[in-house]
């Protein structure tokens, strides 16, 4: 499977099932339908191919398809994604610095099997992480302001609803990313960014949260800005641990 016979699943131009791999080269842009076909477009440049290997690997890391515990070589993948093996070296020793798999000397990279314990150890640093900072904003921001992180609420529901996890995992990194950049702290954002990644692996020998429970869990986005932008601390504080603890960390 090539990594050009899939785009991100978006608002736009989605895929309706989100399976196969993730495109590598541009996409439509935003709200115009995929140009015709023409000359092929000049090789990218090999940071651009790491870049889109790496969001490939991230991809299906999230929806399960590296299977925790799984051992995966370079030139393994690299014949999956259509690309060399050197940006997937590169791509995958980006995630060993990221703790999602580990280096298997002469057999290539493990995907870290995370367990139940780890998930709940996660949802717990990331709550005291950012709860706190939640609520110091809704105690200072006007409701106006909540409203801005609509459409990135917007589009979780979305991928959601179409069923693609790979999607539905960045549109979801996207939101918690913008409402913790309020805060101003990039310190902040960075480590909780890095933790809810490591939130997204699915726990070894865990099924998957079926299409239902993934939107539930996108639907909780709204329901947090309504009590933000409504100054309700308690509903607040009670839907933003609950969501940490969703069904994948998310």
């Amino acid at each position: 499977m090539s990594l050009g016979t899939k785009g991100r699943t978006g608002r736009h131009g989605a895929h309706p099932n989100g399976s196969g791999s993730r495109r590598v080269g541009p996409h439509p842009a935003p709200g115009r339908p995929p140009a015709a076909a023409g000359p092929a477009p000049a090789p990218p440049q090999r940071h651009s191919v790491r870049a889109q290997v790496l969001a490939a690997l991230r991809d299906a890391l999230a929806t399960g398809e590296l299977a925790p515990g799984a051992t995966y070589s370079a030139p393994a993948l690299a014949e999956r994604y259509g690309v060399s093996a050197t940006p997937v070296r590169e791509a995958m020793q980006q995630l060993v610095s990221e703790g999602a798999v580990e280096t298997v000397p002469n057999r290539g990279f493990r995907v870290a099997a995370r367990s139940r314990r780890d998930a709940a150890e996660l949802a717990e640093v990331r709550a005291a992480l950012e709860v706190p900072a939640l609520l110091r904003l809704a105690r200072t921001l006007p409701p106006e302001r909540w409203d801005d992180l609509r459409p990135l609420a917007d589009d979780t529901v979305f991928a959601a609803s179409m069923g693609d996890r790979a999607a539905y995992a960045d549109a979801d990194r996207r939101f918690h990313r913008a409402l913790l950049g309020l805060t101003g702290n990039r310190h902040l954002v960075a480590v909780a960014h890095d933790l809810h990644r490591k939130a997204q692996t699915p726990p070894a020998h865990a099924p998957l949260p079926d299409p239902a429970a993934l939107l539930a869990d996108a639907l909780e986005h709204g329901a947090l800005l309504d009590a933000l932008a409504a100054g309700d601390l308690v509903a607040a504080e009670r839907l933003a641990r609950d969501h940490l603890a969703g069904p994948d960390g998310s």
